[in-house]
């Protein structure tokens, strides 16, 4: 066998092959569900989370803080453990980072549209479990989520 006469056989088997592996990927369906995955909760009784500074964050009645798996929320805008909840970020369907909708004053999946309360309580699935709720502790103008 010459060489262009090689060149030329090969150069078609990784074209055959190049075309094999595109026409395959279209046909591949992409989950996006994991693309909002959000951290691991964190485990009950590891002690404290993260801190923040009253005076710089969270001011806001609706305002919200995402730390160590964790979303802070204050409620009321008294500087009191009361004026706030913390709860684990994943929700308890797919592990997606939720979010708080202060106007209707509770959290939600943007993926699969799980719905739970400002303590974590399951209000509307796909999500068959509540979210975990921290302790939440002030001192001063810290306040410090605890595990």
């Amino acid at each position: 066998m010459e060489r262009d006469e090689f060149l030329r056989k090969l150069g078609i088997g990784v074209l055959a092959v190049c075309a094999g592996c595109g026409i395959a990927s279209c046909g591949s369906k992409v989950d996006v569900d994991h693309l909002n995955q959000s951290p691991a909760a964190p485990v009950p009784g590891s002690g404290n989370l993260f801190s923040v500074d009253l005076n710089n964050d969270i001011k806001n009645i609706g305002d919200s803080f995402k730390s160590s798996g964790v979303i802070l929320v204050r409620l009321a805008a008294d500087n009191i453990a009361a004026s706030f909840t913390a709860v684990q970020l994943s929700c308890t369907h797919q592990g997606s980072s939720i979010n708080y909708n202060s106007t209707q004053g509770i959290f939600i999946c943007p993926n699969h549209g799980s719905e739970f309360s400002k303590t974590g309580a399951l209000l509307l699935g796909p999500a068959a479990s509540p979210l975990h709720q921290y302790s939440v502790v002030i001192s001063g103008s810290t306040l410090t989520v605890v595990a």
